[in-house]
């Protein structure tokens, strides 16, 4: 497949711009190149480029060489990235399952790209043959969001498998949940698939949402472009900092992880029994998706006690549903207890 030839006429000519860490790519003693302050106070020196220490130890945990990895200012500059490498302004298309990630059409609009809507079946499940009839000659981008936000639940692998195989455009996986999910991530069909871009977070699982650190892995030839394009020193030193040394303690990681896992279990488990939840959908995610009889009334009374939820009543297939993510035990004996206080009332 001819990545190439899917990349909008001018990235494909684009010479990136070289920042002094470009030019110098080595450890000195004295730093006169950058135009910076040279008092010492931690950040006085412009960021790693390419985050190399970060994905040195991204490429151990996720068994992906670093030329494949992209790091970002949270997984929205990746995917505002991918769009303004492929898609031509008033002219490309993207298609995206619905309902999905709220990002997406928002990124459509600021790229003035038409985004295509193909609405979920019923139980949130991803029919490729819609996916694929949305698209034509001008479609540089399939979105697909699995765990799927705002349902929970996985998309089936071989609808995904059947839009990959088309090679009619770049299939990005949006994996922002798949550390909550007993299954395998798309990264393992990397070297099957060089139309693959699969993103992923630090943002949930890692616990890391106030750094802002987005995944990118894809072919080395897309992550050339990508580095290409994106902002000199996109993440910063203390998100970098950060993120290495959330990495480098992957107990603590598994150990919330696994307490997150098992909390969900007992909040599904008394949201079951629960007289006004209607339906429960199954979630591969950190949170869950519950119809209610009166999801404005619920919410109302739950923020009344302090307690927030998020109403997704108004997207597809989601009418009278409230969203509930995982919180730690105590807030979430505090989500079921004003449930159960709203029962009474």
């Amino acid at each position: 497949m001819n990545i190439r030839s899917l990349l909008r006429k001018n990235i494909q000519s684009l010479t990136p711009y070289s920042s002094a860490r470009d030019e110098f790519d080595s450890v000195a003693e004295v730093y006169l190149d950058a135009n910076e302050n040279p008092f010492d106070n931690g950040v006085n020196r412009y960021p790693d480029p390419y985050q190399k220490p970060v994905k040195a130890r991204l490429s151990e945990i996720k068994n992906i060489a670093p030329e494949k990895i992209l790091l970002g200012n949270g997984s929205d500059e990746v995917l505002d990235l991918i769009y303004r490498a492929f898609c031509e302004p008033k002219v490309d298309n993207v298609i995206s399952h619905n309902p999905s990630y709220g990002m997406y059409p928002v990124l459509s609009e600021i790229n003035d790209v038409e985004l295509r809507k193909v609405n979920l079946d019923a139980g949130f499940s991803l029919d490729a043959k819609k996916m694929i009839a949305a698209s034509d000659e001008h479609t540089k981008l399939f979105f697909i969001c699995s765990p799927n936000n705002p349902s929970g639940n996985l998309l089936n692998k071989e609808e995904i498998r059947q839009i990959l195989d088309l090679k009619k455009g770049i299939v990005v996986i949006d994996e922002a949940y798949i550390d909550f999910a007993e299954t395998d991530s798309w990264l393992t069909e990397l070297d099957r698939y060089p139309n693959l871009i699969v993103c992923q977070t630090l943002s949930k699982a890692w616990g890391l949402a106030g750094l802002r650190v987005g995944m990118c892995f894809a072919a080395e030839e897309i992550v050339r472009v990508l580095n290409a394009i994106k902002p000199p020193y996109n993440v910063n030193v203390l998100s970098q900092e950060a993120a290495l040394k959330a990495l480098n303690q992957e107990d603590e990681f598994k150990k919330q992880l696994a307490i997150i896992l098992d909390e969900k279990k007992k909040v599904e488990a008394a949201l079951a029994q629960s007289p006004c939840v209607q339906e429960l959908f199954p979630s591969d995610s950190n949170f869950v998706l519950a119809r209610v009889e009166n999801a404005n009334a619920l919410y109302d009374f739950l923020l009344e006690r302090k307690v927030i939820v998020r109403n997704r009543s108004k997207e597809h297939l989601c009418a009278n549903c409230l969203r509930f993510t995982i919180g730690t035990p105590e807030e979430n004996q505090r989500l079921l207890d004003g449930i159960t206080d709203y029962e009474k009332k």
